[in-house]
């Protein structure tokens, strides 16, 4: 529209027929938002008319002159129109409109003009002097006393099918909540009565949340529909955060009554007269003990029984800060029954073994902080927003729903904590063993949890989580974790692990050899009838096999059955000379994943119990023909010298592995080779887990290093050999 049109715009807009102020305001709200259309506008009065028609209209003339001041108030123009006496009156109105009136298109300008109204404080106003209480959330006081039930309808209006009204009606919660962290908790979080918990803010939060705004905020985020209320809900995430960083920042001061009473409340929720001083249970105790004046003296143990680390807990308060009073006050409150029965199981043991409640609970609400990087600053989140413009993979990845279920996360983890420390036996020296594990499970469950999961299903999933599940995790977090800061030295360090358990391997698998095995023997071939009856009378079915101990010859021998006891080498009538042996082969194949590992002893008897079986596997060693020395070269022939038939897997990996490792040649089965693995990667883990300071630099035992004196010593003396 032309700028020289407006003094005819202006008169239809002061006209008393309806129809012409009906179009003359539907035409003014598509050009208001170019600045130089309305500065005309403005100067040329148009401010007072429309001001006469939304106090005075109704309907779409009503809902196009509320749009058209949303949209002039959306070029930072106009703001006049909120000062001076008969302000108050404007904003009432629109206050008004909301709690009374049902039409959606009414309802969405209004709510965009109470959110630019309460937003316009926390900008800067071109240096201009404004009147208190103008601008921000105190400008909506008055109205709001008159309509009580204002916030309560905008939070209804959460629910609406119209998306723009849901996302003004959200806008205007986030712009209210900025206005008042602002104003009452001050830049860094002190001044004003609500940096106390002054009864002011306590009680716009909580009534706000007892309207159910954040169960309503909640399933929005979890929503498909977010394509228009993205932009809000990331606000109200990160509004979020900065209520939960303040909080954090408060410190817990005695001085405050408030801090004062949650403490009490933390003492009384505990049940203290169902314990005596010496931290048994009272009903546990005589009767006439308990009328007597000494019962009634200060416990000892008063906070330390309720897993404080001293008996001043403010001061364990720091870190987490008035979040941390909130969270265990919140937890102690909800879970009272829960709270005083562990209380009771616990004071029956030492107090080093008692979980202490208190400090998981501060531990975990810092867990929660690290993990949704409440820290995190609004111009990182204000990034976000552009983010957003990349579609619905941005939402999944930018919203995080529980963030919104903080104190049911809290509770979830402490559950979980009270679970892991029973489980794991652990005592006071193994908190921060516990609380690493509690991290990563809400890591692990709460972190890779889709933006659409229910806290429900995620609660159950903190409380059933298999535990060494979770220390299996936990390892390989801490491999990658040095695999990126030492990968240089982690990897020297697998290497010298692998070295020294394929030694410890070979050694065991020598052993073996020097402890002996039986072996079955196949039934010889049968030709004539005379041949047959001289080879069965022959026949022994049994061979014991046994390595000397200077580890140069292989002893057997031939028995009709098994001894009671494993021949030693006096009665073994052959041996073979290692030194001769020019190979080891054998058709050992990979074992199956059910089979399991038997003594070679144990085996044996099993085998002579059940009697014998056709053996599948065997080992056959060779030496080259016609000369006691090794030959090389191609024309160099072998000959089989000695197969043995081992009666299982377990056993021929024994014997064909030991062979060649006393060869010092590599393992080839699968058994040994999975064996070297397990033993280098535990002493990987030992390594890993042997982290602890005082371990590392707690200095020589007492009397180390000391030389011993030689008085009274002599030359006479001798080795034993």
């Amino acid at each position: 529209m032309d700028q020289a049109d407006i003094p005819a715009l202006l008169s239809r807009l002061a006209s008393d027929e309806d129809a012409a102020r009906k179009m003359a305001v539907f035409k003014l709200q598509s050009s208001i938002n170019d600045p130089a259309f309305a500065d005309v506008f403005i100067s040329s009065g148009g401010l007072v008319i429309l001001r006469r028609l939304i106090m005075s209209t109704g309907g779409n003339t009503l809902a196009y002159s509320l749009q058209s001041l949303s949209r002039l108030l959306e070029v930072d123009m106009g703001w006049d129109i909120f000062e001076g006496s008969a302000a108050g009156d404007l904003v009432e109105r629109v206050v008004e409109l909301i709690v009374t009136n049902p039409l959606v298109n009414i309802l969405r300008g209004a709510m965009s003009i109470l959110v630019a109204l309460v937003s316009h404080s926390q900008s800067t106003a071109r240096g201009a002097v404004r009147i208190p209480g103008t601008f921000g959330f105190r400008a909506l006081k008055p109205a709001v006393a008159v309509y009580p039930q204002f916030f309560e309808l905008v939070i209804q209006q959460l629910q609406s099918a119209d998306h723009a009204l849901c996302a003004n009606a959200l806008m205007l919660i986030n712009a209210l909540i900025r206005d008042a962290v602002s104003t009452e908790l001050g830049p860094n979080g002190e001044g004003g009565r609500a940096a106390g918990m002054g009864d002011e803010w306590a009680k716009f939060i909580k009534r706000l949340q007892d309207l159910g705004l954040i169960k309503a905020v909640y399933n929005l985020m979890q929503s498909s529909a977010l394509q228009d209320l993205a932009h809000p809900l990331l606000e109200f995430q990160s509004l979020t955060k900065l209520l939960l960083r303040r909080w954090r920042e408060l410190r817990v001061d005695l001085e405050r009554p408030e801090h004062r009473r949650a403490l009490k409340g933390l003492h009384l929720a505990s049940a203290p007269d169902r314990y005596q001083p010496n931290g048994t249970a009272r009903g546990l105790a005589d009767d006439s003990d308990a009328t007597k004046k000494g019962s009634r003296r200060h416990n000892p143990e008063k906070w330390r029984r309720l897993g404080f680390e001293t008996e001043s807990p403010a001061q364990e308060f720091e870190t987490a800060g008035f979040l941390g009073m909130m969270d265990l006050t919140d937890y102690v409150r909800k879970n009272e029954d829960g709270f005083q029965k562990m209380l009771l199981e616990q004071s029956g043991k030492p107090l080093h073994e008692r979980c202490p409640i208190a400090r998981a609970s501060l531990a975990v609400t810092m867990i929660l902080y690290e993990h949704f990087e409440v820290d995190k600053t609004d111009p990182e989140d204000t990034r976000g927003y552009q983010a957003l413009m990349d579609g619905a993979k941005a939402y999944d990845r930018l919203l995080r729903p529980l963030l919104l279920q903080w104190s049911r996360l809290h509770t979830a983890g402490l559950h979980a904590f009270f679970r892991m420390w029973k489980s794991t036996g652990a005592e006071r020296d193994d908190f921060d063993k516990v609380a690493e594990l509690v991290r990563i499970l809400i890591e692990q469950v709460v972190g890779q949890a889709s933006r659409t999961k229910d806290v429900l299903e995620v609660e159950d999933d903190l409380q059933e989580y298999d535990c060494a599940k979770l220390r299996e995790l936990q390892m390989e977090l801490l491999e990658l974790s040095f695999d990126e800061q030492w990968g240089q030295h982690l990897y020297q360090v697998r290497e010298e692990l692998k070295h020294e358990a394929l030694q410890f391997v070979k050694e065991q698998r020598i052993r073996c050899l020097l402890q002996g095995s039986w072996f079955t023997k196949p039934q010889p071939r049968q030709h004539s009838r005379q041949e047959s009856l001289q080879k069965r009378r022959l026949y022994q079915p049994w061979r014991f096999a046994r390595l000397s101990s200077n580890r140069r010859y292989l002893h057997y021998g031939d028995f009709p059955e098994q001894l009671a006891q494993d021949p030693g080498l006096d009665a073994l009538t052959e041996k073979i000379d290692l030194s001769i042996i020019s190979s080891v082969v054998s058709n050992v194949s990979a074992p199956n994943e059910d089979t399991q590992s038997l003594s070679s002893s144990s085996t044996a008897k099993n085998a002579a119990n059940q009697g014998l079986t056709k053996p599948t596997t065997k080992i056959t060693i060779y030496s080259y023909v016609g000369t006691d020395e090794p030959q090389t070269g191609n024309d160099a022939k072998e000959k089989a010298i000695l197969t043995l038939f081992p009666l299982n897997h377990s056993l021929a990996s024994e014997w064909l592995d030991g062979l060649l490792m006393l060869f010092n040649q590599a393992p080839i089965t699968a058994e040994t080779n999975k064996l070297v693995t397990l033993v280098s990667e535990y002493g990987l883990k030992i390594r890993l887990l042997n982290v602890r300071s005082e371990a590392v630099y707690a200095g020589p035992p007492p009397g180390a290093g000391v030389v011993p004196s030689r008085e009274g010593l002599d030359d006479d003396y001798y080795y034993e050999i």
